[in-house]
């Protein structure tokens, strides 16, 4: 039986981090541990993890191709005007399987996390998150599971952020 490869892809840079809460953190901090214990929850499992850092942009959809994942997880956090707040998903506005793997990962999110359920967005090529949606060859899906510069969200997200790991990781076991 041949090994599920998941895909887990650090937003942004450890030198360009991303939005970040009032104390600092931001989404490269948040979500590089984040990762971490998605791939720990799953280290028992017959689930290859593969984590990617991306290091130029135009690249990562090439680099991760070439590893061959059967799933790809971006993780982010969402940032706007400290005040707006919830989660939401991005997929591949053409991609049907994307579809369906964005509305289970955000389902599991609004389970854990209980904040507003802001849906799942279909991208295109040229929005926010779109490059590598759509030139990945994998299903790929975008979390954003709360707002980074709302304190009440941030609050939400640290609290629970072990229930979140374990939350993304059984999706990630029942897509396998």
């Amino acid at each position: 039986m041949p090994i599920f490869k998941v895909a887990l892809v650090v937003g942004h840079k450890r030198n360009s981090g991303g939005a970040s809460s009032s104390n600092g953190v931001t989404e490269f901090n948040y979500n590089e541990e984040l990762v971490s214990m998605v791939a720990d929850n799953l280290s028992e499992l017959k689930i290859e993890v593969l984590i990617f850092y991306r290091d130029n942009y135009r690249d990562l959809p090439d680099e991760i191709n070439s590893k061959n994942p059967d799933l790809i997880i971006s993780f982010h956090c969402n940032a706007f005007n400290t005040k707006a707040s919830g989660s939401e998903v991005l997929y591949y506005h053409k991609s049907i399987i994307g579809k369906s793997i964005a509305d289970m990962f955000k389902e599991a999110i609004c389970n854990t996390l209980y904040l507003r359920d802001r849906g799942i967005k279909g991208k295109s090529t040229e929005e926010r998150g779109g490059y590598l949606l759509r030139y990945t060859k994998a299903p790929c899906v975008i979390l954003e599971p709360f707002f980074i510069d709302n304190r009440s969200d941030f609050s939400v997200g640290t609290k629970f952020k072990n229930e979140l790991a374990l939350s993304i990781a059984a999706v990630i076991v029942k897509l396998a």
